[in-house]
């Protein structure tokens, strides 16, 4: 007779939906970490719409630099709209189940946002490589057309990566354990309950696509190498402050999003400490789309004008309009 263990009868469950680890059964510290990470994505949801309103209404933003800017600022609302919306009402509920379906469209958009702003960033580069390097061609080459079609082909090319990987992650059915040790479906945990075709395909497509990568990071390396050297020959302390001020902060984010690259690939989240996988997926998934608007905001003084602008006439308009008239009279 033919008999099957426990085990053996889990790993042929075919999973129909997931269920995420809970990083605290006590139910004060559920509503606390559901109001922080509020707060966060409140604050990461106004800050990168108030850069893409400032560089839309201000015709002193409408260059490349920013326009670029604006794309990353779209990319960082997606970004962290994948995950944490649904661990905050989660978190609230106690309802730790996501459907396939939407296990499925977080690894899709989650991979489909960090793919496109990889390729954005070297636009992002290129574009400054250009202004400080070659400026009396900067605009010869970066002309609107140019710009918008560098962001399309960013996009574009972040759908079709994603599409990729996800299309084969989902493609058979998933059998084993459906606890994700994570507050969302990252990747590592998904693949760990898929099949071994699944698994090998992967690691092809991942061997294949690293390559680009690779390319895509010396291509930025030679960039900033190039950009830094010809700021340090400008002969006037102004222009190589005015130069920095312009391409540090694209540089500040170029090495957050490498950090929390790294931390996505070499800090391995663990099946038992929940605390650290909180941290470590927060790194990667939170920071960049939460500390990006900032760091503009502080480094940028055409941001940080045109950000003023809009907070005077959105929460001060009588008081503008009453100096307006007196002036007038």
């Amino acid at each position: 007779m033919n008999s099957m263990t426990l085990d053996d009868k889990n790993n042929c469950t075919i999973i129909m939906e997931f269920f995420f680890m809970e990083f605290s059964s006590i139910r004060e510290l559920q509503v606390l970490h559901a109001t922080l990470f509020l707060l966060i994505y409140i604050a990461a949801l106004m800050g990168n719409l108030l850069t893409v309103t400032a560089i839309v209404t201000d015709p002193h933003l409408h260059s490349p630099m920013y326009f670029f800017l604006s794309n990353l600022s779209l990319l960082d609302l997606g970004c962290i709209s994948v995950t944490l919306p649904k661990f905050i009402v989660s978190s609230l509920t106690g309802n730790q189940s996501i459907s396939l379906l939407g296990c499925c469209a977080q690894v899709f958009f989650f991979i489909f946002f960090a793919a496109t702003e990889i390729a954005l960033l070297v636009a992002m580069s290129y574009d400054r490589f250009v202004a400080i390097c070659h400026p009396l061609h900067y605009g010869v080459i970066m002309t609107p057309f140019r710009c918008f079609w560098a962001a399309t082909g960013s996009w574009v090319s972040g759908f079709i990566y994603s599409a990729a990987h996800t299309g084969n992650m989902f493609r058979l059915p998933f059998s084993g354990s459906n606890v994700i040790h994570q507050f969302f479906c990252d990747i590592p945990h998904v693949l760990k309950v898929s099949s071994p075709e699944v698994r090998n395909t992967e690691y092809v497509l991942l061997a294949t696509s690293s390559t680009l990568v690779l390319f895509c990071f010396v291509f930025l390396i030679i960039s900033y190498t190039y950009i830094f050297s010809a700021v340090f020959k400008m002969p006037s302390v102004e222009g190589r402050y005015k130069a920095l001020s312009t391409c540090s902060p694209q540089l500040i984010i170029l090495l957050l999003f490498l950090l929390a690259g790294m931390v996505s690939i070499f800090g391995h989240p663990s099946d038992t400490s929940s605390v650290q996988n909180l941290l470590i997926s927060m790194t990667y998934t939170v920071l960049p789309p939460f500390m990006n608007p900032i760091i503009y905001s502080l480094r940028n003084m055409q941001i940080k004008i045109a950000l003023s602008r809009i907070i005077k006439t959105t929460f001060f308009p009588k008081k503008e309009m009453s100096v307006f008239e007196t002036i007038k009279k």
